[in-house]
């Protein structure tokens, strides 16, 4: 396969000019044959590296998904690109369901989407024994592993698809998963010499802010004063708080409708389908909403109440700005949360499911409770590390007050080395606290040398040490091992006095940035970087954002299926004058040049005659 071809596809089916970091290698990986394991944030392009593979090996990708929604979003995104797929599953009547199994059948497919489940039938492996299979692409893939946010037991059985089909080459994709969740997933899908690929957990596009809860309705509407026009998801724990914040946000005047389990399936349905075709900006949702937005134009999340664990606030706020468009992240962060938590963890009867949750929730609270630079918190959860602050986060908008903390960094470090890196974070504060405490004694750790050396700091404060310490890269915690703290290979400089360390006094409450001014200013500057590099003809965007409107009505699909909103703008930014310019636009191929080109070019055109010349030139 020459760098050409792909390129081509690239190009010419998916409208783009360049691979971003790590697709055309995974790509050249699979269209080889080999196994990959593939860990991208959401909107990173995990998408593409099986798509393209798929267009240029023989045979049909078949893409395990875990929800109805997803796969309807991809097959249209992949229809109107001009490629033949289809999804197999229950939401098909018996003679659609028929139809796509014949299509099957007879070669007419380019990609299958089917659930977990459907595809390790009996019946169904049996089908694909007699077809050419281009490949296997598990989407979602930490639904596999027990220490994944989202396990399914129904995952388990694609562990077997190595054994059925031992020379077609799986991917598997996932946007969030620790250390331990990765070597589980590679582990239980018996890819054992998969090629490991693991991008940047960075989007810094997105700016996070988390504020103590008080009143929260009253903070969430100052948080969307400016925001009525636009795209955005706001989760709550329970059905009943996703009910009352749904009916209090429309009784404010805002675009909203709630979701969660315990509506009916076709109140659910409208509510995702009116959200996709921007006939409403706001859903209200429990967790049970989300994984299966392909929605690129959502420009903030809100989580009114703590989320259980770091993966799911990741991939939450990660829907936000999937089109690299600046956005934002807000959470509301409350102790009462913790509380709810605990119980619903508790009343998990497996013992070692109940301690893995626990483990997660407390780095959850570590995260929300941090001094530290947000982004580097959230990196250095997933094993990245961030050498500067982002100054896209509240905390960096608005730092603590800080201090020398390198003694008592030392002591800290000092009594995890003392005690052979064996025991958590209470039992260390504990022992540099001089707790009167009857372990202590019968381990004999009263008479090491860092017992007591820290009854100058208050347990709160000694915990805002240790988690700035594992925030920072000194600690880590072995979570497969009761969450035990280890020193790092960059605490040795610090141990023995190399360098000095700057920590973050523990604050009772967290603000928001001190002028909002700033933030607009930022968020300005962001939007122009991002969406990408340009200034653009407002009036114009609007202009082509009804027209994409309009055609989606008319074709019932998401506006975003027929172009992204970076689309639009670049549009607005260069204006195309034929169809060669208007092909230079990203997420412009061949097949959307055919069945859209000449609208918009028209609509342009149109604009053009009633504003001064650009100053933009397409090359």
């Amino acid at each position: 396969m020459q760098q050409a071809d792909i390129q081509d596809i690239l190009r010419n089916t998916f409208g783009y000019d360049r691979f971003r970091p790590l697709q055309e290698k995974i790509i050249r990986s699979v269209i080889a044959g080999e196994d990959n394991f593939v860990l991208m944030p959401t909107g990173g392009g995990k998408s593409l590296c099986y798509q393209v593979p798929a267009l240029v090996r023989p045979g049909v990708a078949i893409v395990v998904s875990p929800l109805i929604s997803l796969m309807q979003d991809q097959v249209e995104s992949l229809k109107a690109n001009g490629l033949a797929a289809a999804y197999y599953n229950s939401s098909l009547a018996e003679a659609e369901a028929r139809q796509v199994l014949a299509k099957l059948h007879n070669e007419e497919l380019d990609f299958l989407y089917i659930a977990p489940e459907r595809l390790m039938s009996p019946a169904f492996l049996t089908r694909l024994k007699d077809l050419d299979l281009a490949l296997f692409a598990i989407d979602e893939a930490h639904c596999v592993s027990q220490w994944g946010h989202d396990f399914r037991p129904e995952y388990l059985q694609l562990g077997q698809l190595r054994q059925h089909f031992p020379a077609v080459p799986i991917i598997a994709l996932t946007a969030t998963a620790d250390k331990q969740t990765r070597t589980d997933i590679t582990q239980r899908l018996q890819l054992t010499n998969a090629n490991v690929h693991i991008a940047s957990f960075n989007r810094p596009n997105i700016r996070y802010t988390i504020l103590e809860k008080q009143k929260p309705f009253n903070q969430l509407t100052e948080f969307l004063q400016d925001k009525k026009n636009e795209s955005g998801i706001v989760y709550c724990l329970s059905r009943k708080r996703v009910e009352e914040v749904a009916e209090k946000l429309q009784d404010n005047g805002y675009s909203a409708l709630p979701y969660h389990a315990g509506l009916s399936s076709s109140q659910r349905h409208m509510a995702q389908s009116a959200f996709q075709r921007d006939n409403v900006n706001i859903i209200v949702a429990t967790i049970a909403f989300g994984m299966g937005i392909d929605k690129p134009n959502v420009r903030f999340v809100v989580h009114y109440d703590l989320p259980k664990h770091i993966e799911g606030y990741y991939q939450e706020t990660g829907r936000a700005g999937r089109d690299g468009l600046a956005s934002e992240a807000l959470l509301l962060y409350g102790l009462n949360d913790i509380a709810l938590i605990k119980s619903l963890i508790e009343k998990n009867g497996h013992a070692e499911q109940q301690r893995i949750e626990l483990h997660k929730l407390n780095c959850m609270t570590a995260f929300a409770e941090s001094q530290t630079c947000r982004r580097r918190v959230l990196l250095n959860y997933f094993n990245e590390q961030l050498a500067v602050d982002c100054d896209n986060c509240d905390i960096c908008l608005n730092p603590p007050e800080t201090y020398d903390g390198t003694v008592d960094a030392q002591k800290a470090l000092s009594c995890v080395y003392r005690v052979r890196e064996r025991y958590g974070a209470n039992y260390i504060i504990d022992i540099l606290r001089g707790s009167d405490d009857q372990r202590i004694k019968r381990l004999g750790h009263e008479r090491l040398s860092t017992y007591g050396i820290g009854k100058d700091l208050s347990l709160e404060a000694w915990h805002s040490v240790l988690r700035q310490l594992i925030h920072l890269g000194y600690l880590e915690q072995d979570i497969a091992n009761y969450s035990v703290l280890r020193l790092t290979s960059h605490a040795r400089p610090l141990l023995r006095g190399e360098q000095k360390l700057i920590l973050a006094k523990p604050r009772t409450k967290l603000n928001a940035p001190k002028e909002k001014k700033q933030t607009h200013s930022k968020r300005e500057k962001t939007d122009r970087k991002a969406a990408p590099g340009l200034e653009y003809d407002r009036g114009l965007f609007e202009k082509l954002r009804a027209l994409r409107k309009r055609l989606a009505e008319k074709m019932g699909v998401a506006p975003f299926i027929i172009f992204s909103d970076v689309s639009l703008i670049e549009m607005s930014a260069y204006f195309p004058a034929s169809e060669a310019e208007f092909l230079t636009i990203n997420g412009v191929g061949q097949k959307k040049l055919e069945n859209y080109g000449q609208l918009f070019l028209k609509a342009i055109q149109e604009h053009k005659k009633n504003v001064q010349e650009p100053s933009h030139a397409l090359v």
